[in-house]
C-alpha cells in the first residue's frame, strides 16, 4: 500500500511539472515556445531598403564578344539594405580611430573585469598621448618628418574572425559517416584574418605616372575638405575588415539596450545584389537613372566620370566628388555609376554567368595572401569611377581588380540581409 502511494506521488509530480513546464504553456496545446523576443526590424543609419525582385543580367550594351563570357540570364535576388553612398573618408576614419584608441588602450593596460572574470577595454577612460608607454605607436628618431607626432601605419592592425559556413556544410554533407569518422572541430571553420586598416595614401601618385597628385596623397584622407568624399586606398580585405568592424559595433550596441536580438553581418554586396541595386527598380536599364544617355535633356552630365577625351572638369569635379553628388536613383542611392568603383563579394570569373544559380547567385572565394594562384585574388568591382570614360558606368558592365591592390578610384560601400519577407510587414 505505502509503495502504490510512493507511486502515486510520482505520478502526481509528473503531473505538476507537465502542467508548469513547456516555457509556461498550461493550456496542453501546441503554440510554441513562450518569451520570445519581438523582431520588428531595423533601419540602419545611412542605409535604404532594397526590396526582393527579380533581375535579368547580361551585357548592357550591342558587346557582340562579351556575350560569350557575360550569357544573358534571369535572377532572383533576396531583399538587403545597401548604403546610401559609398563609404566617405571621415566614416572610415571613425574605423582607423577606434583601431588606434583600442591598441592604446591594450599598451597602457586599460582593462575592467566583468563578474564573469572576462576582460573588456575601458573606452571611457582618457588617453595620454604623451605617455612614454605609446612612443612604439609613432615615428621615431630618423624616421620623424616633422615636430608632431604621425602614428606608423603598419601598426594599425584589425583582427577579426569569420566563419566558412561553404566548407562546413561542404565537409558535413555526410553527416552519418563524417560522425563515424570521430566527426570535426567547430574550430576548423573558424577563420582568423589580420589586416593593416590604414588607406594607401599613396595610390594617388602609383596609380598615374608623369602626373602631380601629391596634394591628394597629402590632404585626401586627412583633410576636411574631403570628409564627405569616398575613402579610397583601401583594397578588398581592408573593405571587408572595416564591415567585420562596422558588425561589432552595432552588436555592442544592441547589446547594451539589452534586447539580444541581432541582424545578419555588415557584408560587402555581392556582385548581382550591386547591379539589381544599381538599375534602381528600371529592367535592363543601361544607367541607374533609367535613360539611355550620359547627359539629361540640358546637357547636363549625370555622374562623375571621364567625359569625352578627357575633360575631367567637365561633369563638376576633376577627381572624387561628395558621396552624395548627383540625384540618387529610385532606391535612393547615389553614385551608382562614377565617382569611385565599388568592391563586391563575388570573385570574378569571365565565364561565371554560365553556371551561377539563379537564386541569389555568388561567386565567392576567400584567397589567403599567399595564394599562388593570382587567378583566385580577383574580385569584381562595378560601377564604373570618376577616371573611367562612360562604358564601365553601365549597371551591366563587370571588371575586376585583385583583392590585394590599393586604388585611387576604387572604393566600396556595405549591405545588410534583410530578415523577414518585406519591410512592409513590419
Amino acid at each position: 500500500m505505502k509503495k502504490f502511494i510512493n507511486n502515486i506521488a510520482v505520478l502526481g509530480l509528473f503531473a505538476i511539472l507537465f502542467s508548469c513546464g513547456g516555457g509556461g504553456n498550461d493550456t496542453g496545446q501546441l503554440v510554441g515556445a513562450f518569451d520570445r523576443p519581438t523582431w520588428k526590424g531595423i533601419n540602419p543609419y545611412g542605409m535604404v531598403y532594397v526590396p526582393s525582385g527579380t533581375l535579368h543580367i547580361g551585357p548592357g550594351d550591342q558587346d557582340v564578344s562579351n556575350t560569350y563570357v557575360q550569357r544573358a540570364k534571369s535572377i532572383s535576388i533576396n531583399g538587403f539594405y545597401m548604403d546610401d553612398t559609398e563609404i566617405t573618408n571621415n566614416e572610415y576614419r571613425q574605423f582607423i580611430e577606434y583601431i588606434r584608441d583600442s591598441i592604446a588602450h591594450t599598451y597602457l593596460d586599460n582593462f575592467y573585469e566583468d563578474e564573469d572574470g572576462n576582460q573588456y577595454i575601458d573606452y571611457e577612460y582618457e588617453i595620454d598621448w604623451s605617455d612614454e608607454t605609446l612612443d612604439d605607436l609613432f615615428y621615431q628618431g630618423e624616421d620623424k618628418f616633422s615636430n608632431g607626432k604621425e602614428i606608423i601605419a603598419n601598426k594599425l592592425l584589425f583582427e577579426y574572425a569569420w566563419f566558412d559556413w561553404r566548407r562546413a556544410a561542404s565537409d558535413n554533407s555526410d553527416w552519418q559517416r563524417v560522425q563515424k569518422e570521430g566527426g570535426t572541430s567547430r574550430g576548423d571553420y573558424i577563420n582568423r584574418d589580420e589586416v593593416v586598416v590604414y588607406p594607401d595614401t599613396l595610390c594617388w601618385i602609383r596609380d598615374f605616372a608623369y602626373s602631380y597628385n601629391e596634394p591628394m596623397t597629402r590632404n585626401y584622407f586627412w583633410h576636411p575638405a574631403y570628409d564627405d568624399y569616398p575613402v579610397v586606398g583601401v583594397n578588398w580585405k581592408m573593405a571587408k575588415a572595416f564591415c567585420h568592424w562596422r558588425t561589432q559595433l552595432w552588436d555592442s550596441y544592441q547589446s547594451v539596450r539589452g534586447d539580444g536580438i541581432n541582424s545578419e553581418d555588415f557584408r560587402l554586396p555581392t556582385e548581382h545584389e550591386w547591379e539589381y541595386a544599381a538599375r534602381g527598380g528600371h529592367e535592363s536599364s543601361p544607367f541607374p537613372w533609367g535613360g539611355y544617355y550620359l547627359r539629361n535633356a540640358k546637357g547636363c552630365l549625370l555622374a562623375n566620370f571621364k567625359p569625352g577625351r578627357g575633360n575631367y572638369p567637365e561633369d563638376g569635379g576633376l577627381y572624387t566628388v561628395k558621396a552624395d553628388a548627383y540625384f540618387p536613383n529610385d532606391f535612393g542611392l547615389y553614385n551608382m555609376a562614377g565617382n569611385v568603383s565599388e568592391w563586391t563579394e563575388t570573385s570574378y570569373h569571365e565565364n561565371a554567368y554560365s553556371f551561377l544559380h539563379d537564386l541569389n547567385p555568388d561567386l565567392r572565394y576567400d584567397a589567403s595572401d599567399d595564394e599562388d594562384s593570382e587567378f583566385s585574388k580577383r574580385k569584381v568591382i562595378r560601377g564604373g569611377s570618376w577616371k573611367d570614360i562612360g562604358f564601365f558606368l553601365q549597371t551591366g558592365t563587370r571588371h575586376w581588380e585583385f583583392q590585394d591592390t590599393t586604388k585611387s578610384y576604387v572604393g566600396f560601400r556595405s549591405a545588410l540581409t534583410f530578415l523577414g519577407r518585406s519591410l512592409n510587414d513590419f
